[in-house]
């Protein structure tokens, strides 16, 4: 079980190795020597496998392993490094693959030892310009300089957190390794990259509401529940329910400046697909590799177990690293369920009192730390900038009431349920309607309201009764048949239909329609809604429903495919069309 941080004064100088005592699997446990707390970083054995203190207790301190520890023994000893466990950050982080640790992958070989260590980045040297002279002033946060070879986004080198004063020195122009000194500020040192604690927040000035939807290209999603950019999103769903689908069309589609992309104990021929479909698509942005401003962190299922548990806040301090130069980022965690059962695997190691369905009594705790790390915020530097979590869930079974997912309820804004009974139906992406929530949208409506869209909120709200109102009748007409209803509630179903295969289904696979912009999803739900009406205003015209019933309306559901990604007036055109060919109905 977890200790709370204890409060041991550190000796100075270099640590002493302490003796292993037990090892049974992640967990190992060593002797206390003074000098160790909660969350140091820890070097195992004679490879050094890096470990963190998870717990103190008298004087047996536990250990958690973030590599396999076949090989070691009781007896040998284990070095504290007096420091907490942190990773580089740096330019060399854009189009990059990395372990659950941030240690590169691009020069690992099949497999990956223990205690392997990736040198790539090291090697690599970084055009740096300079944005300010000596003698300047400078507080934490503003910029000294900035990387415009490290991918399609600018990197800048900024004045680290607790740091202030003149511009003591500062680095001509020129190529510089990521460990180099480019300035010296205040009596301080400032380097190309930056070392910072995974489990602690990196500090903004403040943090804000955002009125800015982060727009993802999914109509279901921008349409009916969208998300607002520094705000959090769970995705629950069983297996074959398009998770991992839909969490790769964001990826790929969402206009973020930064994607942060975590495979949590997935699958690795699904994290192959995902490097390989970036790496293939072109950034409509930049023109150039979609992978170039994405980070790939992959700790797939058959890598180090616990490396799981870290890999999650690795991701975030990432994207913080980001969000500080005033950019909008997306962190995708695929998937949280595989994290929290790496937590209960660790929690059953140390024989500590199981909660619900063994997982440790902290599991809320620990997904409340996680996701509350989104954020909108004004920078140390005076910028805006967002980190928008978006974490899938893999409730065993399908099972919505299982621990991960009620506790992950709980703490996001927004959740994107996915259906079985719509998967099994071919309908994708299958999000549902009817378990499905957005808690951004009254800040959003405000958002497009000044943004000149002030339709946005009353389209939603009408979208949202004709599906409401179609899933009420669906069980009646299983019962009695579509015959036995009234006109106008045959109509009803109607028009659920048409939203639903016209606006919501979309294919990833389509040129087209893998995409779909904001003005064209707001066109295709007017022209559904439009064609809707003026069905009702047959039938209340005495046009019998079955007449109605039997028109075509494949042009209208094609109009989705048939049109160019952004393109509303050829919606519209469609729309005019189909309205024309129900005039002639009624005539």
């Amino acid at each position: 079980m977890r200790e709370a941080a204890e409060t041991r004064r550190r000796p100075t100088g270099r640590q002493s190795a302490s003796r292993i005592l037990r090892v049974t699997g992640p967990l190992v446990e060593m002797e206390y020597t003074g000098g160790i707390a909660m969350y140091d970083l820890v070097s195992i054995g004679p490879a050094g496998l890096p470990g963190e203190v998870v717990a103190i207790s008298g004087d047996v301190v536990t250990v958690q392993a973030y590599e396999y520890t076949g090989g070691i023994a009781p007896g040998q000893t284990a070095l504290p490094q007096g420091r907490p466990l942190s990773v580089r950050l740096g330019p060399e982080l854009l189009g990059g693959i990395f372990d659950g640790l941030l240690r590169p992958l691009a020069d690992a070989g099949d497999w990956l030892l223990p205690g392997a260590r990736g040198a790539a980045a090291e090697e690599r040297t970084w055009s740096f310009s300079p944005l300010v002279a000596r003698g300047e002033q400078m507080a934490e946060g503003q910029a000294l300089g900035e990387i415009r070879d490290a991918g399609p986004v600018p990197v800048k080198v900024l004045v680290p957190p607790g740091c202030r004063g003149s511009v003591e020195e500062i680095a001509v122009a020129g190529r510089y390794a990521r460990d180099a000194a480019v300035a010296m500020v205040g009596g301080t040192e400032v380097t190309v990259g930056a070392v910072w604690p995974v489990r602690r927040p990196r500090p903004v000035r403040e943090r804000v509401d955002s009125h800015d939807a982060l727009n993802t290209g999914q109509r279901v999603i921008d349409l009916l529940f969208p998300v607002a950019r520094g705000s959090t999103v769970a995705v629950p769903g069983g297996f074959g329910t398009g998770k991992t689908v839909l969490l790769q069309q964001i990826a790929k589609w969402c206009d973020a400046d930064v994607i942060v992309y975590v495979g949590c104990g997935e699958r690795g021929n699904e994290m192959a697909d995902v490097i390989t479909e970036l790496s293939e698509l072109q950034d409509p942005r930049t023109g150039g590799r979609l992978a170039d401003r994405t980070v790939t962190i992959a700790n797939t299922s058959n890598m180090p177990m616990m490396a799981r548990e870290a890999s999650v806040h690795t991701g975030v301090t990432v994207a913080e690293y980001f969000r500080d130069m005033g950019l909008d980022v997306v962190v995708i965690a695929d998937s949280t369920s595989r994290w929290a059962e790496a937590l209960r695997e660790f929690a059953s190691r140390t024989g500590a009192l199981p909660a619900e369905e063994g997982y440790p009594a902290g599991l809320a705790s620990a997904i409340a730390a996680f996701y509350e790390r989104a954020a909108a915020a004004t920078t140390l530097g005076g910028d805006r900038g967002s980190v928008t979590v978006i974490g899938a869930v893999s409730p065993p079974g399908g099972d919505m009431t299982e621990p991960v997912t009620s506790h992950t309820e709980r703490f996001v804004r927004c959740l994107w349920t996915l259906d079985r009974d719509l998967a099994y139906a071919r309908h994708y992406p299958a999000v549902s309607w009817a378990g499905s929530f957005s808690r951004d949208v009254p800040v959003l409506a405000a958002g497009h309201r000044a943004a000149g869209d002030p339709a946005w909120a009353r389209r939603r709200d009408r979208v949202g009764a004709v599906l409401a109102e179609a899933d009420r009748l669906a069980d009646l007409v299983d019962l009695i048949g579509i015959a036995a209803l009234p006109a106008r509630e045959r109509i009803s179903v109607l028009a659920g239909r048409l939203v639903r295969e016209g606006v919501l289904q979309q294919s990833a696979l389509s040129e087209r329609d893998a995409y779909c912009g904001p003005e064209k999803t707001a066109a295709l739900a007017d022209a559904v809604l439009a064609v809707a009406d003026r069905c009702r205003e047959l039938v209340d015209s005495g046009v019998p429903a079955a007449s109605v019933e039997e028109i075509d309306f494949g042009p209208l559901l094609r109009a989705r495919e048939d049109t160019g990604l952004h393109d509303s007036a050829g919606v519209a055109a469609c729309r005019d069309a189909m309205l024309s060919r129900l005039d002639e109905v009624r005539s």
